[in-house]
């Protein structure tokens, strides 16, 4: 895969996303169940960028490489849900040349 590319920009910024949505239930967690809301406050900032930055690269990418409106709103649905984009990226992005 070439990580200069859109694309694979785009699929960097999917798993990226993932794993600061986890970081983000995991702070979560501390601040409500153990009255830690320290560590929540960053991690909610850098999860609220990955987030911004997976939408935009994916309208990036849609543009470029002409994507229907199907595959574009699917991978926006993608950030809206659990671990989302890792499943976009495994069922769509690896699959795309």
């Amino acid at each position: 895969m070439n990580f200069s590319s859109a694309l694979g920009i785009l699929r960097i910024t999917a798993v990226l996303e993932g794993f600061s949505w986890i970081a983000l239930l995991i702070t979560m967690t501390l601040k409500y169940g153990f009255d830690m809301p320290e560590p929540n406050k960053p991690v909610g900032q850098i999860h609220g960028f990955l987030f911004i930055a997976f939408v935009v690269m994916v309208l990036i990418v849609a543009n470029k490489r002409k994507w229907n409106l199907k595959v574009t709103l699917l991978s926006i649905v993608a950030s809206f849900l659990p671990f989302g984009t890792f499943v976009a990226d495994a069922k769509m992005y690896s699959k795309m040349k």
